[in-house]
């Protein structure tokens, strides 16, 4: 699932370059990588990363840069993991201070949904703003991709 929404992530951030339409699109991609981080440095048991989950000032070249970082560092974080550990429960605070325990494997879940909303948003952004095509990010296509 993380390499499905590496190749979602990626698509449409092709579109936001290509379309040129980029402030509240960007916005959300900046959005998604920033929870994605923040995740990452949960599941990790730091401190999280003191990042603002909303930024404005991102280009899409960090984007695409954090795209790469973030995807390698969540498939590194997995690939150590045994099957046991996805039961694993994670002790964190959310950004209101509020304390909370989740399975490692629901986080996952979360991490993938999350992903899959903010980037339909962003979709909807370029279309308002009058991008005549979308790429296709839905998982089945991802899975037909895989298997040409």
């Amino acid at each position: 699932m993380l390499n499905y929404d590496y190749f979602a992530n990626k698509l449409l951030l092709q579109a936001i370059v290509e379309s040129k339409i980029q402030h509240r699109p960007i916005q959300l991609m900046a959005h998604l990588l920033m929870a994605e981080r923040r995740w990452l440095d949960r599941c990790n048991e730091i401190e999280p990363y003191p990042n603002d989950l909303w930024p404005t000032d991102f280009t899409t070249e960090r984007l695409a840069h954090l795209i790469e970082e973030y995807h390698e560092e969540w498939i590194n974080f997995v690939d150590k993991l045994n099957d046991n550990d996805f039961d694993k429960i994670i002790s964190y605070q959310n950004s209101a201070g509020e304390s909370y325990q989740t399975q490692l494997s629901d986080i996952i879940t979360h991490l993938i949904n999350h992903g899959t909303h903010t980037r339909a948003q962003a979709g909807q952004q370029l279309k308002l703003a009058g991008a005549q095509t979308l790429p296709i990010t839905d998982y089945s296509y991802y899975l037909r991709q895989l298997n040409r």
